[in-house]
């Protein structure tokens, strides 16, 4: 059996717009306990900023949060993933790209983040997947 990211993406999707400052914006991740922000315009998805993008770009620079927009720190352009993708090759684009989550698009929509956090809360459910597809082959395929 094949499985999808959009049977284990986060639908919540946590956003800023690109003109609140650096401070506004980690103050809303701290609040929704996320480790990143999808940033927009109005209706347009412009990119994504992460703690690493804060720390970085901002923290280690010593740069003022209250006087930086976070349009100005954003990871763009944004890579995605199509949310009938495999986790396979959702993970080998993660691993490829350096990067810890993945907001899943279609379209131009954006119907979710798939990530490590998501990975790790349905690892089970998603090994006890694979372990009965293999006895299930294992008990059509063997004499």
């Amino acid at each position: 059996m094949v499985y999808h990211v959009k049977d284990f993406m986060d639908k919540n999707i946590a956003s800023v717009d690109a003109d609140v400052t650096v401070f506004e914006a980690s103050k809303i991740m701290t609040e929704d306990k996320r480790g990143y922000l999808i940033v927009v315009n109005k209706d347009q998805t412009l990119g994504i900023v992460t703690e690493k993008d804060l720390v970085r770009k901002v923290m280690s620079k010593g740069v003022d949060p209250t006087k930086v927009k976070i349009s100005e720190v954003m990871s763009t352009p944004l890579l995605v993933v199509d949310p009938d993708e495999t986790i396979e090759n959702a993970v080998k684009t993660m691993a490829e790209n350096k990067v810890r989550r993945l907001p899943v698009m279609k379209t131009g929509i954006i119907y979710g983040i798939f990530g490590d956090r998501e990975l790790a809360e349905h690892f089970y459910e998603y090994e006890d997947s694979i372990t009965r597809d293999m006895m299930k082959y294992m008990a059509v395929y063997s004499c």
